[in-house]
């Protein structure tokens, strides 16, 4: 007994085939859809805000340090952007989120930073302060600058 197959190319001749108010009518008559909850999908809690620098941290002119909150199906999320030029050697501070911005909790993230002995990441933790904090530089691998667009990180 031999086994009929249907190849790709006559089921879509077929669908093609099917008559246009066969196939058109229900999506006439469809009521339109109900507007998305506001609950729902991606919002913008908090604007871009700028970040109050450390006086030895920069802005590129082009890409300055914001920060903003959006909440995800629920899920509030402190994300920052920009690129910063620094000089980094140990630890240290690159700035501060105003009040409204500020976590709950440490939220950490990881950013890219020059590349320098193989090392082009660093962690970027926020406290409860506001307090933008890198991570993971040292005397023997300076950090020139770090990209903050990669930080995003649950608040809430």
């Amino acid at each position: 007994m031999t086994q009929r197959t249907t190849s790709r190319r006559s089921l879509l001749a077929a669908a093609l085939a099917a008559p246009t108010v066969a196939v058109g009518a229900p999506l006439l008559t469809a009521t339109p859809a109900a507007a998305v909850d506001p609950t729902d999908g991606c919002q913008t809690v908090v604007d871009w805000t700028p970040i109050a620098l450390e006086p030895d941290v920069q802005n590129d002119p082009l890409s300055p340090a914001e920060a903003r909150v959006i909440r995800l199906a629920g899920t509030e999320f402190l994300q920052l952007r920009g690129l910063i030029t620094c000089s980094f050697i140990a630890d240290d501070k690159i700035g501060t989120l105003p009040e409204a911005l500020r976590p709950p909790k440490l939220t950490r993230g990881v950013c890219p930073r020059n590349n320098s002995q193989g090392v082009n990441a660093l962690r970027v933790e926020v406290n409860t302060a506001g307090a933008v904090n890198v991570l993971g530089p040292q005397s023997t691998n300076k950090v020139t600058w770090i990209q903050l667009d990669n930080f995003s990180s649950v608040m809430r």
